[in-house]
């Protein structure tokens, strides 16, 4: 019974300011609190519907596949559908799910636009690194063989990684926060493969950010507490029109 106690405390302190944001700003708003998450999951959904189809897998790729051995100029027009290209090796539902938890915490506790910049930043730094890696060679430590320029790079695992370990960072989360990072590590060990080292360089980005993130974007102590729906950081709306209710987010 004390050893119970004693996890439901740890696991109460990892995930409670987290889960008492989400869940108070998603009790008061429903699903008018992740517009932007639903509009992710329905993009992804559409594009994977249509790349696999005969006429739609040119155009997909045309306009949201990365190559490291595009021209750089093509591979940063590409770069932002490509987060939403599901790949085809691997069973859409999985990018669904992981867009609409990370994405849809990500968008309630940090806003849309820190949303997205997060998201777009941990996949331009792992689209600009396969580029060095293969540059480098299979023989660096960081380097990759000059196979993987031709590997199609989409998805938004990448995206989902960085916005992982920025929420863990924001809201105090740090074991869940190293046991991501120490996943992906072992990734790297076990498969060795350009999808795990853009996800460590992903990570890196984030972690940049985390860092260098303005206090705004930082949970305070207050905004903490159990009944507390407030987004990290952002402060309470106050008007005389408003009657007492739970906190609304704003975008």
């Amino acid at each position: 019974m004390r050893s119970a106690r004693v996890l439901r405390g740890a696991a109460r302190r990892e995930w409670g300011p987290l889960l008492t944001a989400v869940r108070g700003t998603l009790a008061a708003q429903r699903l008018r609190a992740i517009p932007m998450t639903i509009a992710a999951v329905c993009l992804t959904a559409l594009l994977q519907v249509v790349q696999n189809r005969p006429w739609g897998f040119g155009t997909v790729h045309a306009l949201g596949a990365v190559r490291a051995e595009d021209p750089l100029w093509a591979a940063l027009l590409r770069t932002p559908l490509s987060l939403f290209v599901p790949a085809l090796d691997l069973p859409v539902w999985g990018a669904l799910v992981q867009i609409l938890v990370v994405f849809g915490a990500a968008e309630i506790c940090l806003g849309r636009r820190r949303t997205l910049l997060i998201a777009y930043v941990a996949t331009l730094a792992g689209t600009l690194y396969a580029r060095i890696g293969v540059a480098l060679g299979p023989d660096g430590l960081f380097g990759l063989p000059a196979s993987d320029a031709q590997v199609v790079d989409t998805g938004p695992s990448a995206a989902v990684v960085g916005l992982a370990v920025y929420l863990c960072s924001a809201y105090r989360a740090r074991f869940t926060g190293a046991l991501v990072i120490v996943a992906m590590v072992v990734e790297v060990v076990l498969k060795n493969n350009l999808a795990g080292k853009e996800h460590l360089v992903a990570i890196a980005a984030v972690l940049l950010m985390c860092v260098r993130a303005p206090r705004r974007y930082r949970p305070r102590d207050q905004d903490l507490r159990p009944g507390s729906a407030a987004r990290s950081g952002a402060p309470p709306i106050r008007s005389s029109n408003l009657r007492r209710g739970p906190t609304q987010r704003t975008s």
